[in-house]
């Protein structure tokens, strides 16, 4: 099985609902890495597993949606607590639907938080 791993950075702002968490319920930013992996197991007819170019492309277009902005003024974080685990849920699915590769079997974000917090979200395809 093949692995194809790209990393992006970026600052975005958020503040929790629903709970008590302190200062996590009032407007704060967060310097974000996100890490995208891409598996499967066969490769094109070019030795790649995917196009690193066309996945950097889709890539840093996700990341521009929500560099410097606040997640809770985002629709599809409409009536949800923005996590990290909702947050890597969201940028998994908007990517695997603009990543097209055939032979990409799995993609997985990675999103950390800070350098001791982070969630992922795995999709399978078929």
């Amino acid at each position: 099985m093949y692995t194809l791993a790209v990393r992006r950075e970026f600052i975005a702002r958020h503040f929790l609902i629903g709970g008590d968490w302190g200062p996590e319920n009032f407007p704060n930013s967060h310097h974000y890495i996100l890490e995208l992996q891409l598996k499967g197991a066969e490769l094109d007819q070019h030795g790649y597993l995917v196009d690193i170019v066309d996945v950097e492309k889709h890539l840093d277009e996700v990341v521009c949606h929500y560099n410097e902005q606040m997640l809770n003024d985002r629709p599809e974080f409409a009536g949800l607590n923005p996590s990290i685990e909702h947050f890597s849920r969201i940028l998994a699915t908007t990517l695997n639907e603009r990543i097209n590769a055939k032979n990409i079997s799995k993609l997985k974000v990675t999103l950390w938080e800070h350098e001791n917090a982070w969630a992922a979200f795995s999709v399978n395809r078929a």
